[in-house]
């Protein structure tokens, strides 16, 4: 973890990821394909990720996750982190191991902010000297060098130097005609149960689980694509899940086309800095 080049472990940056979700592990996968191999993920202690079968924080729960045959482990400890990149791995760390193991680590020289909060949750550029942010709630050259635009459209993937991302719309992105309907949220605080599994299908007005005893309801026809952890503590409105009406499995198992952009971007981005020796700026 302190040098490039350690023994098995191809000379890359240290990378971290704020955020080990669907859009964080797409990144992870891109980068690790482009052989950037030191790459440390961080999530909560209980990842509220909905796309559970294509994101790696499922490490911390299984101890390890596999997505596209790219391989994550859990990691407790820097000798943890060695072990995993030695083995060709991803480290996933949690955010409470990380307090201690961070504030012991070396500054990273790419840090990625993947959490997708639409606000900026305490990224700052002085973090690392390459900082890039996914989404609205940062400015480039304030708070990061690089935002990665998210929203859908024509912009999807484009690299901002200056400036912000597109607000967020609040909007799910449109898939076969469905937005809003094919989406799950909880309908009150608790915790959620449910019986249902990624890659079921299921038919509009299907009970998917409950929330404090209030039903979670399918909008329309389709697979599940996305289901948060049953047994998860949820607050009111949360996304629970996801309906793909394409009803495809492969689709559940596999990253999808908006997270492979965004993922292209960000290695953009980092190669921007990396072929350009001795620059902070991208």
């Amino acid at each position: 973890m302190d040098t490039e080049g350690e023994a098995g472990v191809p000379l890359s940056p240290f990378i971290v990821i704020k955020g080990a979700g669907e859009m964080a592990s797409a990144v992870a996968w891109r980068l690790y394909m482009a052989n950037l191999r030191r790459i440390c993920m961080l999530d909560l202690d209980r990842p509220l990720c909905v796309r559970r079968q294509v994101s790696f924080c499922t490490a911390l729960e299984a101890g390890a996750a596999v997505v596209e045959a790219v391989r994550a482990v859990a990691a407790r400890s820097r000798d943890d982190i060695r072990t995993a990149w030695q083995a060709r791995s991803i480290a996933v760390v949690s955010t409470t191991n990380w307090a201690r193991i961070g504030a012991q680590a070396p500054a990273p020289d790419v840090l990625i902010d993947a959490i997708l909060a639409k606000r900026n949750l305490g990224t700052r550029k002085a973090e690392a000297r390459l900082v890039i942010a996914l989404g609205p709630g940062f400015t480039a050259g304030e708070d990061c060098h690089l935002v990665i635009e998210t929203n859908r459209g024509h912009d999807l993937g484009r690299i901002i130097a200056r400036g912000s991302a597109e607000p967020n719309t609040g909007i799910p992105g449109d898939i076969a005609g469905h937005a809003d309907d094919r989406v799950l949220r909880a309908p009150a605080a608790g915790t959620f149960d449910s019986q249902r599994a990624i890659g079921d299908s299921v038919r509009r007005n299907d009970v998917i689980g409950q929330v404090a005893g209030q039903p979670v309801i399918a909008g329309l026809d389709g697979m599940l694509r996305g289901l948060i952890r049953p047994g998860t503590a949820v607050t009111a409105g949360l996304k629970l899940g996801d309906i793909d009406p394409r009803g495809k499995r492969e689709h559940c198992l596999t990253i999808s086309d908006k997270a492979r952009a965004i993922a292209g971007a960000v290695l953009e981005g980092v190669m921007r800095y990396r072929n350009r020796p001795g620059s902070i700026e991208c």
